[in-house]
């Protein structure tokens, strides 16, 4: 059973520094120059976003962050007993 709690705070540490790695590359969620007056652009940029690398790097974070919570509540449970 303690090879198996260790195998999992090694993926739980690797889901940690890949987690904190994605979170790095990303962009921030300004608009940039363009919100300072208002305008709002509709351009092919904006509506296919979801399949370049900024959403590729979303749904990357998305997956970690569920599979850091399940790691980290099997891990609490195996520590409650």
């Amino acid at each position: 059973m303690e090879i198996l709690k260790t195998i999992l705070m090694v993926i739980f540490i690797l889901i940690c520094i890949a987690l904190t790695v994605i979170i790095l590359f990303q962009e921030g969620k300004s608009a940039g120059l363009g919100s300072l007056s208002g305008q709002n652009f509709e351009s092919y940029w904006s509506r296919n976003k979801s399949r370049s690398r900024e959403g590729l790097l979303v749904r990357g974070t998305t997956a970690l962050v569920v599979v850091f919570f399940l790691l980290s509540a099997i891990l609490n449970i195996g520590a409650l007993k």
